[in-house]
């Protein structure tokens, strides 16, 4: 008989808006930006069945505040820098299988709502 697969299950964070120095331009170092996350992981099932605790799950606000550290330890250049850094802190939870992260920049350009970069990482 084929081994199955283990269960896995997403956990999603959307619209997540910080306020971070970001960019290569000059001006961008001087002031700090509105950027919008968005984050999908893939997290391994813990088993039979789910404990009714927080331990047993990824921790949406250990998530969140991850994130705010990455966008508070300094100047990034680059997007995909900072969306890289935010799925490497992601993975860094061994249950992860598979991190997506968009990374929005909402005050580059006045006719459009946003640019970015979706960066997925897993192992």
């Amino acid at each position: 008989m084929a081994e199955s697969a283990p269960a896995q299950y997403r956990i999603f964070l959307r619209d997540l808006e910080v306020r971070l120095s970001i960019g290569v331009h000059e001006h961008e170092h001087r002031r700090t930006q509105r950027v919008r996350i968005n984050v999908e992981l893939t997290v391994r099932h813990p088993g039979a069945g789910f404990r009714d605790e927080i331990a047993a799950v990824l921790s949406y606000e250990g998530l969140v505040d991850g994130i705010r550290r990455v966008a508070e330890a300094g100047h990034i250049k680059l997007i995909e820098t900072l969306a890289d850094r935010i799925a490497d802190l992601c993975l860094e939870d061994a249950r992860v299988t598979h991190a997506e992260v968009r990374v929005e920049k909402l005050e580059v350009f006045a006719d459009a709502a946003a640019v970015g970069v979706v960066m997925t990482k897993g192992r």
